[in-house]
């Protein structure tokens, strides 16, 4: 008996322990609103493309909203200057085709007006040329697991380039992907079941390296060939060949700096030792206000391009396919849109 008492006094507390507990309401973070600014103007034809957006409280986590009706200028020291149209999806400026485009040796300023009437501008850049790519190839590997699986395997690819003899060169490495594809529109039902509309013309898919940070310098190879520079892995998706364009850029000190500071910032993992966060310093300026704080870098870039096709047939078992699209009987096909991620353009090098 005595140990049925105590085992209900222990219960007893228990409970009230409990129900004196009260949860923690953190109080809400409001920080200013801030610009950020990205985008390049490069020896390569255009259009270019700048995006503007603002930071969102930090209740909004990744979000950030699009900056509407800016007045968006690149100018060059030669006195040559173009306005950047806005488009229809907002938050987006881009140079017309056979507008302003960049040259090795030109240094380059972007002047913004947003439309609660704050001006911005960019420190000048200097636009160098980049090497060429001597070499592009890949090497098939699986990762991890002891067993071969369509997402563990893969082909990891790598470049060769060769360093100039003059020192303080920098570099970063970019690439898009260009998918063929028969469906332009795809539609999710009701049972979970995918019905879509063919492409009225050929079309293909864009994937692009957006949230990768590629960069390199100089500093230990001088003059010497920088090899085995690894640029992306391609999946196991297909046994199709997968088509590759790659991008050697020629940097800025200030924007190898930057990048380097936002790649070990988003590479910051939370440990004892790690860096405390902090704000990224970029080459734009509120010059109505200096208090006005404002992110992003804007950066005139040299260019050297190379394509190559991955040839994935040498995959082990099945590939991590997607589910099939249903084209109802009789369907009117639907246009390929010309956008950052999509093409009715043939890519450069397409061979086949």
């Amino acid at each position: 008996m005595n140990k049925f008492r105590a085992l209900l006094l222990g219960l007893g507390v228990i409970v009230a322990a409990v129900s004196c507990v009260t949860e923690f309401q953190p109080n809400t973070v409001s920080i200013p609103s801030a610009l950020i600014v990205e985008g390049q103007i490069t020896n390569q034809a255009g259009p270019y493309t700048v995006k503007l957006t603002r930071t969102a409280d930090y209740s909004y986590k990744s979000l950030n909203f699009l900056e509407y009706g800016a007045t968006v200028v690149i100018q060059d020291d030669q006195g040559n200057r173009e306005t950047l149209t806005e488009l229809a999806s907002g938050g987006f400026y881009r140079t017309s085709a056979n507008g302003i485009r960049g040259v090795a040796g030109r240094s380059y300023t972007l002047s913004i007006q947003t439309k609660d009437g704050l001006r911005y501008e960019s420190a000048a850049e200097l636009l160098q040329s980049a090497p060429p790519i001597k070499k592009l190839y890949y090497e098939y590997t699986v990762e991890g697991e002891s067993f071969v699986s369509a997402k563990n395997q893969g082909w990891n690819v790598y470049l060769n380039m060769q360093d100039p003899q003059t020192p303080g060169n920098y570099y970063r490495w970019d690439w898009a992907h260009y998918e063929p594809i028969d469906v332009c529109f795809k539609k999710e039902e009701l049972d979970g079941s995918l019905t879509g509309l063919l492409c009225c013309s050929p079309c293909w898919d864009i994937e692009r390296c957006y949230n990768c940070i590629n960069i390199n310098s100089d500093a230990n190879v001088n003059g010497n060939e920088i090899s085995r520079q690894f640029v992306m892995r391609v999946p196991y998706k297909s046994q199709s060949r997968y088509y590759l364009e790659v991008q050697q850029q020629a940097i800025s000190k200030g924007a190898y700096t930057f990048w380097k500071s936002v790649k070990q910032l988003t590479s910051n993992t939370g440990g004892l030792f790690d860096a405390a966060p902090q704000s990224v310093q970029g080459n734009v300026r509120c010059v109505s206000d200096p208090s006005v704080m404002v992110f992003g870098y804007f950066g005139a870039t040299g260019v050297s391009e190379l394509a190559i096709n991955v040839d994935r047939r040498g995959g082990q078992g099945v590939p991590e396919v997607s589910y099939p699209v249903r084209i109802p009987d009789q369907s009117p096909c639907y246009v390929c849109e010309n956008s950052l991620y999509r093409t009715p353009n043939q890519p450069r090098w397409w061979s086949y």
